[in-house]
């Protein structure tokens, strides 16, 4: 009752700190709605907020998106008082937000995650040209510019922000791709190492790739889901040609989807990381992602790497405990039932964001304290800074599955398991695949990636390994590399791979949700590796029926503490469902399949065989 009343207390005043907020931005600040014209002269909609404050000149800090410019009409002020990116408004910064070719109110046509084109003639465009182009009109079209522009975006307009690097635009300082789109076959979003992300893609595309004539400021709806139990709804429905009966003739890229089920021209032309050696080295660039980020483990990570080996740019990384793009929405103190113990989020915009565009805008105040790789550690719950990524100081380490469910290092656990035949076996059944969430719901959740596996660990179809309690604390920090010997009685398979941290039986600790934490069997990594593509994402390979057959793939990086007194705990499975679309467990062309194509499997994996190597940071 006591925080009740605190609550009702605290309203008005919150209320009244709004209110200010928002009108000391209608106060200090226009709104213009204008068509920016591209060099092949389609023009996109772009509304530009801009400080009255004329006693100095203003950077301007652009967003381009596939999300739309809403809301809509210059009297009609976003609500930028209610973000935590508020500061911007506060530092008089342009803030310029921009309807990408072909979406919303912008003309042209949209493509998705359109190619880059190193060698564009004439009136060619790509994404790179139309920022560009955009940029140059606002620099030499605003007011009161002081000629330095910085551009940034989370997921998709992370993609954007990636090729507006890669216009090179002589005003173009600084640039922060977050969790952004890299790669839509490995990693990101809709596959994961060939898997298809069968939640993600049906939920987004069934709205965002319905085709859109003419400029308009209304978006599309979804699709009419008959319930809201998701794991029944796709079970019912079945192999992916239902769902493409289902999505209709309209949505070009569900059909690109369903028709390049493997690593071809068309996925690689679509690698943002393939050209960053383009990027000017006078362009600094701010890789921004978060460590449980649903859509998105690969993109930030990947990207960083990519621009450090290819450009001699200056470029620094930011990972936080954050589910996607949870840095610019909330504090980021928790992700479901986990506590991460501060304001991460905060800390974030005051000592990188902010300072990042600051000093490369402005020419105000330090970086000094953007490290190259700043990264949060979940378990500790705290902030490290590190010269490189992965740790100079990190150190691969094999350890490997053993007999009755034992994990360790792997000269420890092979010694005592002395025979490298052994095996566990489980039922993979296409008709009863393992959830990936116990929770009856509709859409995809994104708390999943910290959620408590006891409800799989309790499943036949599941196979559970785990060390000792730790004497010791542990910190992973990289990443995880599964290489597993397997075999089954089919011709494919799906090996997913989840790293667990098994917190002590007493453990207690505020949440959320009240959910009993003592025992809890917290999510730190899982990663899912479609079997045919073990050799090469190109050229799919079946396997042959009970023969023993290596399957190793990479898990995106991880930054944790396994406490003392906690367990390491490693879960393998073959369906992840409805998260990851289910595997026939024959070789055949998944999008093309039948509903009597799915059988069930059995599959062993060779403990002893089978090592997961762990990146452990040393003191």
């Amino acid at each position: 009752m006591k925080k009740l009343l605190i609550v009702l207390f605290l309203l008005p005043l919150f209320a009244k700190a709004q209110n200010e907020d928002s009108t000391w931005i209608v106060n200090n600040y226009t709104k213009k709605e204008v068509m920016v014209p591209m060099r092949d002269g389609i023009k996109l909609f772009t509304n530009i907020y801009a400080p009255k404050n004329a006693s100095e000149k203003h950077p301007i800090l652009i967003v381009r998106t596939p999300y739309s410019c809403a809301p809509y009409g210059e009297d009609n002020f976003a609500s930028h008082w209610n973000a935590p990116r508020k500061y911007f408004l506060k530092e008089n910064y342009i803030l310029v937000t921009q309807d990408v070719r072909g979406r919303w109110m912008s003309e042209g046509v949209f493509e998705d995650v359109r190619p880059y084109n190193p060698n564009k003639k004439a009136n060619e465009i790509d994404e790179a040209s139309d920022s560009y182009d955009a940029i140059d009109w606002l620099v030499k079209n605003i007011p009161n510019n002081n000629g330095n522009v910085g551009v940034f975006g989370t997921s998709y307009p992370g993609f954007y922000a990636n090729m507006a690097a890669h216009s090179n635009h002589p005003a173009l300082k600084a640039v922060s791709p977050q969790a952004p789109v890299t790669e839509w076959f490995l990693g990101d979003d809709f596959h994961h190492n060939g898997a298809f992300m069968l939640m993600d893609a049906f939920g987004f595309y069934s709205g965002f790739g319905k085709p859109r004539p003419k400029p308009t400021n209304v978006g599309s709806s979804g699709f009419s889901f008959p319930t809201n139990d998701n794991y029944d709804f796709y079970l019912k429905t079945g192999a992916l040609p239902n769902f493409t009966k289902l999505m209709g003739d309209s949505i070009e890229f569900w059909k690109d989807l369903m028709n390049h089920p493997n690593y071809d021209a068309f996925w690689k032309a679509r690698n943002a990381r393939s050209n960053v050696q383009d990027i000017n080295n006078n362009v600094a660039t701010l890789i921004v992602g978060g460590l449980f980020d649903a859509e998105d483990c690969y993109g930030a990570w990947n990207l960083y790497h990519a621009i450090e080996a290819k450009s001699k740019n200056n470029n620094k990384i930011v990972m936080g405990p954050w589910h996607h793009g949870q840095w610019g929405r909330s504090d980021g103190s928790y992700l479901g039932n986990v506590q991460f113990g501060s304001n991460t989020s905060e800390w974030f915009g005051k000592n990188m964001e902010l300072p990042f565009f600051n000093y490369y805008l402005k020419n105000k105040g330090s970086v000094d304290q953007i490290k190259e790789a700043n990264i949060f550690i979940s378990g500790a719950n705290e902030w490290k800074t590190f010269s490189a990524w992965p740790a100079t100081n990190m150190k691969m380490t094999n350890y490997a599955l053993g007999k009755n469910g034992s994990f360790g290092l792997a000269n420890k656990v092979v010694a005592k398991t002395n025979d490298a035949t052994a095996y566990d076996e489980y039922i993979s059944d296409p008709a009863k695949p393992v959830p990936y969430v116990p929770e009856i719901h509709s859409g995809r959740t994104q708390e999943y990636m910290t959620d408590d596996q006891r409800f799989a660990a309790r499943r036949p179809d599941v196979l559970v390994y785990q060390t000792p309690i730790l004497e010791n604390d542990i910190i992973l920090a990289g990443p995880v590399v599964a290489d597993l010997m397997v075999a089954m009685s089919g011709t494919d398979a799906d090996f997913i791979v989840k790293v667990i941290d098994v917190f002590p039986d007493n453990f207690e600790n505020a949440n959320p949700t009240n959910h009993v934490m003592n025992g809890y069997q917290m999510l730190v990594r899982g990663e899912v590796m479609r079997g045919k593509f073990r050799n090469s994402f190109e050229n799919p390979e079946a396997f042959v029926s009970n023969q023993p057959t290596q399957v190793k793939f990479t898990l995106p990086d991880i930054a944790h503490q396994f406490k003392k007194g906690h367990r390491m705990m490693i879960q393998i499975q073959s369906s992840w469902f409805p998260l990851v679309d289910r595997n026939p467990q024959k070789f055949v062309n998944i999008y093309a399949a039948k509903d009597s194509d799915f059988q069930k499997a059995t599959i062993k994996i060779y403990h002893g065989a089978s090592i997961i190597q762990l990146p452990v940071l040393g003191n």
